[in-house]
């Protein structure tokens, strides 16, 4: 059942990062300010500075959610945390 539970929320968090993504192309075909910055943290890596970029909008989105959503909030924000940190560690790595 929990691993149930994990695979509920982080096909939640992906739609949901999708749909933000999404979202966000259809209002603005100008270049990301990850883009416009030289990809931050990840350089040389759009695809991965995008990803970045689209995590930290979800994360803002949550942030802004009215209620928690019997947990559900709470636990899609720490998902969403580590998938930045993993995703800025995934750059660090193949910046070296």
């Amino acid at each position: 059942m929990k691993n149930h539970l994990k695979f509920v929320a982080l096909a939640s968090l992906t739609a949901f990062a999708l749909w933000i993504g999404i979202g966000t192309q259809a209002v603005s075909a100008k270049a990301s300010p990850a883009a416009a910055a030289g990809f931050g943290p990840c350089y040389d890596q759009r695809n991965m500075a995008e990803a970045l970029e689209h995590l930290h909008q979800a994360r803002a989105a949550l942030d802004r959610a009215e209620h928690n959503k019997g947990g559900w909030r709470d636990n899609a924000i720490r998902a969403t945390d580590n998938a930045i940190h993993e995703t800025e560690h995934g750059c660090a790595v193949a910046n070296r």
